[in-house]
């Protein structure tokens, strides 16, 4: 690999990475909720899913899920089903007064949990999956060993889907400042809703080319 592929690269999934998707929203709600140093736990799930399907890629995993039948609807379809399900809990939850301020974690919002929702998130996503199976090889050099390549590839989007994650996570932090009005708080929540619900039905237009 050059570095004027590496550059490429780091350029497209900077472009990639910054465009609102679930993952960004996921952690610009959570940031809205608990404060950003809170969402950490957030960032560092939805960032473990996008390392492992990235990795998973690399081995040629994702290569062999489009090739069993009906594995990738599977997934589709719990994509688009957990999408839902959180654009309806968000529409639906309750409009009091943000509180960031605390650095501890209300008992039913553990760091686990916040990671566990984060990685739910991103593994679930199947154009993740479409992507890492058709972008990335697309900068290895087929002549030079493939491995560090693909490592390099990796750890570049990893660096840049963190910095992403931290542009979010202080604009929810920020955000949060103008929500204290149960009103305004109300129409962001059900703003949230409508978006993770428009993400899943989008989804259902996913298919391996």
């Amino acid at each position: 690999m050059t570095l004027h592929t590496w550059w490429l690269f780091t350029g497209a999934v900077f472009l990639l990475s910054g465009t609102p998707g679930p993952n960004m929203l996921h952690i610009l709600s959570r940031s809205v909720e608990m404060g950003m140093k809170r969402s950490v736990a957030a960032m560092a799930g939805c960032l473990a899913a996008v390392v492992t399907v990235l990795a998973a890629s690399a081995a040629g995993l994702t290569t062999l899920l489009l090739a069993v039948p009906g594995a990738f609807a599977v997934l589709r379809y719990a994509g688009v089903a957990y999408l839902i399900y959180l654009g309806i809990k968000a529409w639906r939850s309750e409009a009091g007064p943000i509180d960031v301020g605390s650095d501890e974690l209300p008992a039913a919002v553990s760091p686990g949990g916040l990671f566990r929702g984060g990685f739910a998130i991103g593994i679930s996503n199947p154009k993740l999956i479409l992507f890492a199976a058709a972008f990335l090889p697309q900068f290895v050099t087929p002549t030079q060993p493939q491995a560090p390549q693909f490592a390099i590839l990796v750890l570049t989007f990893a660096a840049v889907e963190c910095g992403w994650y931290a542009v979010y996570a202080f604009g929810g932090h920020t955000l949060s400042r103008y929500l204290s009005r149960p009103a305004i708080k109300r129409a962001f929540n059900r703003i949230t809703g409508a978006i993770f619900v428009g993400f899943g039905l989008a989804l259902l237009k996913v298919r391996p080319s």
